[in-house]
């Protein structure tokens, strides 16, 4: 499909704004909660470092592959291209609004959250949580509606902001000395089956809480040199971010062992209560919200870029690749924002998150089987990075996302029946939309 200059997205992104988005984009509240229901499971200090390294390791090797596919195609949208390209329209299509359902879930949840701990540090606001909430979303569509370079900035500021925060958290553990050090408070053997279980399932929270790792990759057709600045953004960002999750569940451990944070639904209010006294639950509050207007600024930008993305290969309508004068896809964020106001009305999110989650495995998937499937498609097609150790690394990673998604059916069954019958619906919507674009 055909596009004007005016629809075309400008070339003024850099290195600083991919790691500040894939930071940006990564770390949330997730960090903060997660280390209780882990240690809960796995009952071992070691153990639980493993994991996250284990994951860790995931996402870099997930990096690996989607430098090379990001560098190959940078185009807005991301995944859906890479799959488009290598295995045809329809697979795309699919892709590519399994991408965008679950991109724009966050937004709407984010300003709920953010509301939620406005309330806990000002408790007479108690009755305006949806108010604070669509306020939220109205300032946040308000400055990207003025420009790509306002959403910069403000996404590095912000990404700055949060590790200065993550990390003066992780000095006060460390320098605090009122208890000894004796994280290990069982010897649990580390192959038991029930380990073996508590493992895997630690792994799917660990996934989730590293999602947003490939965050750069949506505005590689944005990016003033996507083949130098997505690989290092990509491994930087994600290295800093699995150096900061290992050192806060180090410095969470070294404060109070296990077994007291076991199923702690906030972990870091109970570590930064014994760290800080009274103050350390406004602390970890105002810690939080500043994670979270982080996150909320780059999941405003991820559903306009998919959107746009999908209207230009024609599979939403044609106004979605209008560009405003700041660089904006203004009708795609305008409409990604509608949503995000629906499910702010809705409220309901558990569902929707893990049906999320689903949805964003297949994508990834999808991906690194596209690459595999254009080595030897389009062997002459550019590659201004290659990735290492292919194929089998490549290949490891499609087990272990296979792997995730055995998983995910197993425990989540009732989502995979309505992935399935969604696939299923999907292609008649498909031939009826190709048939009305030919």
């Amino acid at each position: 499909m055909k596009n004007t200059n005016n629809n075309q997205l400008k070339k003024s992104l850099g290195f600083g704004f991919g790691i500040a988005v894939l930071i940006g984009g990564t770390i949330g509240v997730g960090i903060l909660r997660t280390p209780g229901i882990i240690a809960g499971m796995l009952d071992n200090y070691w153990l639980i470092l493993a994991c996250w390294l284990f994951g860790g390791i995931y996402i870099l090797i997930g990096a690996n592959s989607y430098a090379e596919l990001a560098t190959m195609l940078p185009k807005a949208g991301g995944s859906y291209n890479y799959i488009k390209r290598a295995f045809g329209d329809y697979a795309g299509f699919l892709s590519g609004w399994f991408d965008y359902i679950a991109n724009s879930v966050p937004p709407a949840f984010y300003c709920i959250v953010i509301s939620e701990y406005i309330v806990v540090l000002f408790p007479s606001l108690e009755s305006q949580t949806t108010v604070i909430a669509i306020a939220f979303l109205i300032a946040f569509t308000a400055l990207h509606v003025s420009g790509v370079k306002n959403g910069s900035y403000f996404q590095q500021l912000t990404s700055i902001i949060k590790v200065g925060v993550f990390v003066a958290l992780i000095v006060a553990c460390f320098m605090y000395s009122g208890v000894q050090f004796n994280p290990i408070e069982k010897d649990t053997p580390f192959f038991e089956m029930g380990i073996l279980f508590g493992f895997f399932k630690s792994l799917q929270l660990i996934i989730g809480t590293y999602d947003g790792w490939y965050a750069v990759c949506f505005f590689a057709e944005e990016d003033k040199n996507p083949s130098k600045n997505i690989p290092k953004s990509l491994y930087t960002g994600a290295i800093i971010v699995i150096v900061l999750y290992v050192l806060i569940n180090t410095a969470f451990f070294y404060v109070l062992p296990v077994s007291v944070l076991a199923n702690s639904p906030l972990v870091a209010a109970d570590v930064a209560k014994v760290v800080f006294g009274t103050q350390g639950a406004i602390i970890v509050t105002v810690i939080a919200i500043f994670s979270l207007i982080s996150i909320l600024n780059a999941y405003m930008m991820i559903p306009a870029r998919i959107l746009f993305g999908l209207s230009r290969d024609g599979f939403f309508i044609q106004k979605g690749t209008k560009i405003n004068k700041g660089g904006t896809p203004i009708v795609a964020l305008l409409v990604s924002s509608l949503i995000s106001l629906l499910l702010i009305y809705i409220g309901s999110f558990e569902v929707l998150f893990s049906f999320g989650t689903f949805m964003s495995v297949i994508v990834w998937g999808l991906a690194y089987c596209s690459l595999i499937k254009l080595r030897n498609k389009e062997p002459d097609l550019p590659r201004p990075y290659r990735s290492w150790a292919y194929p089998w690394s490549t290949i490891l990673v499609i087990i272990a996302t296979v792997a995730l998604l055995m998983g995910f059916a197993y425990s989540d069954t009732k989502n995979f029946v309505i992935i399935l019958a969604i696939s299923l619906f999907s292609y008649p919507v498909f031939l009826f939309i190709n048939r009305n674009k030919n």
